[in-house]
């Protein structure tokens, strides 16, 4: 599966598959599957918000 390129996208796709193992909607195979999906997600998520914090701190320095 392709991952969502947009943090919103990435963001929401780790909301679904949060919401489905808490409702119990997954067997365990699909448990393992979404598993690795949710820490790629993570991941994805983290290095968008570095980055964009990253970019900040610059835009903000630039400032002073």
């Amino acid at each position: 599966m392709k991952h969502p390129q947009k943090y919103e996208e990435a963001f929401a796709r780790l909301q679904e598959i949060v919401c489905k193992m808490e409702g119990g909607q997954l067997d365990i195979d699909q448990i393992t599957a979404h598993m690795k999906e949710a820490q790629e997600l993570i991941t994805l998520c983290k290095k968008r918000l570095t980055e964009t914090e990253k970019e900040i701190d610059k835009l903000t320095q630039a400032e002073k």
